[in-house]
């Protein structure tokens, strides 16, 4: 199978990739910003794993929001 340049896909394809863009973008910068000002003491696990999972498509952002944070004592 060819790859398609930008110019092949039509004007859905190009707007579902900038929308699913946008939201990869804006999952990730969330859950690194919540990893960045959350004690180490309420993360499951070390905290520079999940900075590398976090860049994992959007399994990494939401398994973090899923499983990598402790509820606030």
């Amino acid at each position: 199978m060819a790859k398609k340049r930008w110019s092949d896909l039509t004007g859905s394809q190009r707007a579902g990739t900038i929308v699913g863009s946008a939201v990869q973008f804006a999952l990730a910068a969330a859950a690194w910003s919540d990893l960045a000002n959350r004690p180490a003491k309420l993360v499951n696990g070390k905290k520079a794993v999940w900075a590398v999972v976090i860049a994992v498509n959007f399994v990494g952002p939401i398994s973090y929001f899923l499983l990598g944070r402790r509820a606030h004592r």
